[in-house]
């Protein structure tokens, strides 16, 4: 509505702007100053409209970029694991950053000259078609040149702001990696081969970015010099009409028509201009508009199902599970069978590559099986609701997860976190054998931890994770390879202490360490993705040759008994 009284307003200028040029002509000096105190008063008032308009158009852009954001990263949330990896972590934070605010900025700049320009450019040419049905054919000529120049401007600098995009989406890849890989890069002295790595693309980069600068530039020059040469073709037709030249019969035509009709033609054709100036910013916009919806619409991999409560409590079984990672062509998992039951301990053991990860990511439901079934409480997990089956597991990964932080905050994670008091979190990392190192931070449990624990060591933060799953109380402990990091001192108080903690709780734990699993009631051997030994530790030292090998390079002979 700000918008329409100001168009209103500034369309109003020229009809004073012709009164004006009669009463001048008339002499009538006391009309001139009332009408032009009036046309002031009119175009301060069309000014503080735009202040206002403009202010309001900030607010709603940055409402809207909040808005998308959130949708955005709502969308990423119930995204699997493997259509997060299609879209790469890299794009994502583009998507969510660079992207929204490309769209933001538009909104904020833009939307107003959007709905502004169209509505001056039909008002106008009406107003001018009712004097003159020349003034109206130069006009919307020099109309249409300059809306044809406009839509071939904007598809062809779409095809350069995409490439532009996807390029953004390769140099923050590559600035991520480099910051997560400083160490190693340090080590290696690679920093020559990295800074070479990042000049190529942000020479990709620059070079896509002057191309789309290259088609925009000469647009805005173009379509002035068209405004121009619409102006003097109006001039020239008014003076004909007026003085009765060019085989014209001179007919009626004030100069203060000219004026004003002048100015609305002016109007018609600054609004197409106006436009021009939009569409520098719209083709990066639209196709940033066009990535972010990519993602909010995208449909999970894997839907949810409608079950919330199990048929059974704390069982996990396979039923001939097979398994291969989208466009990989080579399965990780082949015809897997074995049931957990409640309440037992179940190790999970293989070389690097047996498809050990896989097993528990499957039982999270992070990826689904090629063939069979994974059952958790007896229910297949495509059944179940997601929050519900997560609910049921307290998982650690392989790589604990910290983030940004108090410890109390890392540790008291998730759903139900509002229930639980500070007591239960102080017995969980006692739980995890965190509870001295804890104490001795500055602030205890309320102590900070920067993002991916980069100010713990790896030892820590591998407590801290299996802390967190400790506290929640889960049905079931999926335990990915969370001892790794720990001396073998830490590593048997923890077991023992775990083992007090987690009865009448199915335990599954993947590990490497022979010491870490071989009091629990079943071992499962993997290799190349199959089952190959099941037992407890002393039968497959006697009927497994992979698990009798791997003990044997960890174990001296007294232990391997």
């Amino acid at each position: 509505m700000l918008i329409l009284l100001q168009v209103w307003m500034d369309l109003k200028i020229p009809e004073y702007m012709g009164d004006i040029t009669d009463q001048i002509i008339l002499n009538h000096t006391d009309v001139v100053m009332q009408k032009g105190t009036e046309m002031l008063i009119l175009a301060f008032a069309s000014l503080i409209v735009s202040f206002i308009a403009g202010f309001v158009l900030a607010n709603l852009s940055a409402l809207a970029g909040r808005n998308m954001r959130l949708m955005e990263f709502d969308a990423v949330q119930s995204l699997s694991v493997d259509d997060i990896n299609r879209f790469t972590a890299a794009s994502l934070i583009t998507r969510s950053t660079n992207d929204v605010t490309q769209v933001q900025n538009f909104i904020a700049r833009g939307l107003q000259a959007v709905i502004k320009a169209p509505i001056i450019a039909v008002w106008g040419l009406l107003k001018i078609s009712s004097s003159s049905i020349e003034w109206t054919l130069v006009t919307a000529a020099g109309m249409a040149v300059l809306l044809f120049m406009m839509m071939g401007t904007l598809h062809f600098a779409g095809i350069r702001y995409r490439r532009v995009q996807w390029f953004t989406d390769v140099v923050n890849r590559n600035t991520r990696e480099n910051l997560d890989g400083i160490r190693v890069i340090r080590a290696y002295n690679a920093e020559a081969h990295q800074e070479e790595r990042f000049d190529g693309s942000s020479k990709d980069l620059l070079n896509n970015n002057i191309s789309a600068i290259k088609i925009m530039a000469p647009s805005y020059p173009l379509a002035q010099a068209m405004t121009n040469f619409v102006t003097v073709g109006i001039y020239w037709i008014g003076a004909g009409i007026i003085m009765g030249i060019a085989g014209q019969e001179a007919r009626f035509l004030k100069y203060s028509d000219m004026i004003v009709f002048t100015s609305y033609a002016t109007m018609v054709l600054t609004s197409v201009l106006l436009m021009f100036g939009v569409m520098r910013m719209l083709p990066r916009a639209r196709v940033s508009y066009a990535r972010i919806r990519e993602v909010i619409e995208t449909v999970p991999s894997i839907s949810d199902g409608t079950v919330t409560e199990g048929r059974e409590k704390g069982t996990v079984e396979f039923r001939d599970v097979s398994f291969s990672y989208p466009g990989s062509g080579r399965k990780v998992l082949e015809d897997i069978s074995f049931r957990v039951e409640s309440g037992s301990t179940v190790a999970i053991i293989g070389s690097t590559g047996s498809g050990k990860t896989t097993l528990v990511d499957l039982m999270l439901r992070f990826h689904d099986p090629d063939t069979g079934s994974v059952l958790v409480d007896g229910v297949d997990v495509k059944d179940f609701v997601q929050e519900s089956l997560h609910n049921r597991i307290g998982y650690v990964p392989q790589n604990a997860i910290i983030f940004s932080g108090t410890v109390e905050m890392n540790v008291n994670y998730g759903y139900g976190s509002e229930d639980r008091t500070t007591e239960n979190v102080r017995r969980a990392l006692a739980i995890a054998q965190a509870e001295d190192f804890v104490a001795a931070l500055p602030e205890k449990e309320q102590s900070h931890i920067s993002q991916k624990g980069k100010n713990i060591s790896g030892g820590q933060k591998q407590r801290i994770a299996i802390a967190r799953a400790v506290c929640r109380e889960p049905e079931i402990y999926l335990l990915d390879d969370s001892f790794s990091a720990l001396d073998y001192k830490t590593d048997k108080a923890l077991r023992e202490a775990l083992r007090r903690e987690t009865q009448g709780s199915t335990v599954i734990i993947v590990a490497q360490r022979i010491g870490t699993i071989r009091d629990a009631d079943e071992i499962l051997v993997l290799d190349e993705g199959r089952i190959v030994g099941r037992g407890r530790h002393r039968e497959l030292m006697q009927t497994c040759q992979i698990y009798r090998d791997i003990a044997r390079s960890q174990l001296t002979e007294e232990e391997l008994l």
